[in-house]
């Protein structure tokens, strides 16, 4: 986690979803100062705006401008923004139509820039466009609205490992087979999917468990996790299994108030440093990775001979880097990630895994990523405000645009969730979401009228519509 309807039968062919899109219209770009001002105001001090001037003041929560575009048909649009960014990286919200869509990233720039914020869903005739303050501390400029095509969802079901086992095969048919029709539900915590069943009277149909008390300076202060045990109990009751591992630093582990041998897993609470360690394989450093890596390997091989199938995501929110295995940026992450994936699947032939790479919709997102030869899905996390149920709809189809169709699409982590009508609504079809333990509790982040709903909706599939995995003997 960061810091701060149907029943499918498994099909011998896949035919991908194909969306209808808006095409072929003239870009049209809207002035800021011609907007709705809420707590910013226009200004001309820095030269090289287009029109009679731009927007500043995003400083306070709320800060914001709207403004209200026009297109002739519904479908998805590109949105570039001018603007300039000369206190640095910012990020700042987008909303369409009142609606939560993802967040622009804008790069540091002196001087007045583009950036696409990516594609939106809009309908016939007027739409609002919102830039909201989240970090603030930029200059909004225009935006143009382009016409875009609609990714198409092109995913075979196939894995990247050749020899995936027969269980893994099975599940990522299935998966394949679902999307851009159902969307899977999914909860964190045994105990916390208990919760949504006791409330909601279902399951979900994806439970996450996290190897982070297998980690080895964690057993080394005495920890005795149960995460297999009880993943291989949900499997044989019906579900899928989900597995992150928050890797607590092979070693240097600061251990002092704040910064406790249990958060060792963030940057901040060790001084193991990744890139030194992937460099020196002769070193101390390196040989502890491996034995991190051949520890939690057993804990798989435990689920493998089990013949549970597992959608394995390692090394998660990289690019915040407030994780260790980010802290020293993309190449050493990704060089991490390969030899994990190496050790895992051909030294100790880990067929179960399906292999899950976590990202963001920033440009940068390639910059981090393993490759397609070493990822079966991709995902996002995104913690949204108290009961804000946008299915971010621009971050699913950003992602979909990045990685070219070609791979699934998954909410990895989320705090609210989305509301399944407004994900038919705007097409935002992640093959599962995957709400945080103790977001689903609250009813200052979910209602529980919310829960019911999401839980007994059409588009949402629970642990009871489930296909059967296990063949009967």
């Amino acid at each position: 986690m960061r810091k701060k309807i149907l029943k499918v039968i498994f099909p011998l062919l896949f035919l991908a979803p194909i969306f209808t899109f808006a095409y072929g219209a003239s870009p049209k770009i809207y002035q800021a100062e011609d907007g709705v001002l809420n707590g910013t105001v226009v200004a001309k001090n820095l030269p090289g705006y287009q029109g009679k001037g731009y927007v500043d003041g995003f400083d306070k929560d709320g800060d914001s401008c709207t403004i209200t575009v026009e297109v002739e048909s519904e479908g998805l649009y590109e949105i570039i923004v001018g603007y300039a960014a000369p206190f640095g990286y910012k990020e700042n919200s987008l909303y369409v139509n009142g609606v939560f869509q993802s967040n622009i990233k804008f790069n540091p720039s002196q001087t007045f820039t583009t950036v696409s914020a990516g594609l939106v869903p809009l309908k016939a005739g007027k739409n609002t466009i919102s830039i909201v303050k989240s970090w603030g501390w930029f200059y909004l400029d225009f935006i143009e609205i382009r016409s875009s095509e609609t990714p198409t969802l092109n995913v075979e079901p196939k894995l990247v490992n050749p020899n995936a086992s027969p269980e893994a095969k099975k599940l990522m048919n299935y998966l394949v087979s679902i999307y851009g029709k159902n969307t899977l539900s999914g909860q964190a915590g045994i105990m916390d999917c208990y919760f949504i069943k006791d409330t909601t009277g279902k399951f979900p149909a994806l439970c996450g468990f996290d190897m982070m008390d297998y980690s080895p300076s964690r057993v080394e202060y005495g920890t005795k996790p149960y995460e297999v045990e009880n993943a291989i109990k949900w499997w044989k009751e019906g579900g899928i299994v989900q597995f992150q591992w928050h890797w607590n630093a092979p070693k240097d582990l600061y251990n002092v108030p704040g910064k406790e041998w249990w958060r060792g897993f963030y940057t901040e609470a060790t001084s193991f440093d990744v890139e030194y360690a992937l460099n020196h394989p002769e070193s101390e450093d390196y040989k502890l990775i491996i034995r991190d890596l051949d520890a939690i390997a057993e804990q798989l091989k435990r689920l493998r001979d089990a013949g549970v199938p597992v959608l394995w995501r390692p090394l998660h929110e990289a690019e915040g880097k407030w994780f260790w295995w980010g802290a020293k940026g993309p190449e050493a992450c990704k060089k991490l990630y390969k030899l994990m994936f190496d050790r895992f699947t051909n030294y100790h032939k880990l067929n179960n895994l399906i292999w899950v790479w976590t990202t963001t919709d920033s440009p940068d997102a390639l910059k981090w990523y393993p490759g397609d030869e070493y990822v079966d899905i991709v995902g996002a996390d995104i913690y949204l405000d108290n009961r804000n149920y946008s299915p971010s709809a621009g971050t699913f189809y950003n992602l979909v645009k990045i990685f070219g169709g070609k791979k699934l699409v998954a909410l990895t982590e989320n705090g609210i969730i989305p509301d399944p009508d407004a994900m038919i609504q705007q097409k935002a079809y992640w093959v599962w979401f995957m709400t945080w333990n103790g977001f689903e509790n609250d009813p200052s982040k979910n209602e529980v009228s919310h829960l019911k709903k999401v839980f007994n909706h059409s588009l949402i599939i629970t642990r009871d519509e489930l296909p059967k995995f296990i063949e009967e003997k």
